[in-house]
């Protein structure tokens, strides 16, 4: 049997391999090829909302605004964008969907648990509440603190206890909402200043705030008692100032009458005092003459009104003759 032919490591091409194709080709293809990939890598899109911070070996090395930009590659730099124009928001007691960041809201059993407060006066509530809030401050945000998310619901969360556990039950399911978010935004502010979190807070604002429900529908008999004795108050109130002003009205007119009544009685007599004192003066000058005067003066009042009467002397002793019939048919009522 014959033996196989055999190639000599003489007859290669220096510098190729077995397919014929250089190997410092190979090298410059796979260099382009990583090349590129790292170009690629390094471009990036900052929105118009937010900023990117740019760290170099790990080092904050500054902020870019909106726009396309571009990063050393291969994790010499890395870039976080943080939306510092955009309100964030976080919810306590609840959550809704479409959550804008990570920390807006926590599980469900963690829920339950941050909105079970105990009031000043020892009572239980219910507390669901809002904080919206903004990144003023990318360096800080980032580095000061290791987690600023679960930071700031650990402070606003220990804010509105503290701020609840001020208050009675009263205050904070009825007349003192709008003290408890006063004070709560005041003192989760002024926190988030002290620890430099690069944080603004914007407002607090209570959603729901509710008694157990436990307890709920015994609450629900309370406020309802108290709302119909507000009404019965408020209608008997009603009725007094309906009723008050229209007697003192009433009042004050008698008043007003009897003392006219009064004045006019007392004028009336006083006018009578005085004509009678002129009439005694004239009767104590001339008795005789001012009796009969007085006399006429009576008859010319009464006659007029007896109607159709005849008045005779006694010594008269022809009655019809004298009579004018016709003219005593006239004067007949």
């Amino acid at each position: 049997m014959a033996d196989a032919p055999r190639f000599s490591n003489q007859s290669r091409t220096p510098g190729f391999p077995t397919g014929g194709v250089p190997i410092k080709w190979l090298v410059l293809a796979a260099t382009t090829l990583l090349l590129l990939s790292g170009l690629a890598r390094g471009v990036y899109t900052v929105g118009p909302e937010s900023v990117g911070v740019i760290q170099r070996f790990g080092r904050f090395a500054g902020t870019v605004g909106p726009g396309l930009r571009f990063k050393l590659p291969f994790g010499i730099d890395t870039v976080t964008i943080l939306p510092v124009k955009r309100q964030l928001k976080m919810e306590f007691g609840f959550g809704s969907a479409g959550a804008s960041n990570a920390d807006q809201a926590s599980s469900s059993a963690e829920q339950k648990r941050e909105s079970d407060m105990v009031t000043g006066d020892l009572n239980a509530a219910h507390v669901e509440w809002v904080v919206q809030y903004e990144i003023s401050d990318p360096e800080l945000y980032l580095f000061n603190h290791r987690e600023p998310g679960p930071t700031l619901r650990d402070l606003a969360e220990s804010v509105m206890r503290e701020v609840v556990g001020d208050r009675t039950v009263d205050e904070v399911l009825t007349v003192g909402r709008q003290g408890i978010e006063n004070d709560a935004i005041a003192k989760l502010m002024a926190l988030v200043q002290d620890l430099g979190m690069g944080l603004r807070v914007q407002q607090v604002q209570l959603k729901n705030v509710h008694p157990p429900e436990a307890v709920q529908r015994s609450f629900e008999e309370v406020n309802r008692a108290q709302q119909e004795r507000e009404q019965m108050i408020n209608q008997a109130n009603g009725e007094y100032n309906k009723v008050v002003p229209r007697a003192s009205g009433e009042a004050d007119k008698k008043l007003r009458e009897a003392e006219g009544f009064a004045l006019k009685r007392v004028n009336e007599a006083q006018g009578d005092v005085a004509r009678f004192k002129s009439l005694l003066e004239q009767y104590e000058k001339a008795p005789d003459v001012t009796r009969q005067r007085l006399y006429l003066e009576t008859i010319s009042e009464v006659l007029p009104k007896l109607g159709g009467k005849v008045i005779l002397d006694a010594d008269a002793k022809q009655f019809l003759p004298l009579m004018n019939l016709q003219q005593l048919e006239a004067t007949k009522p």
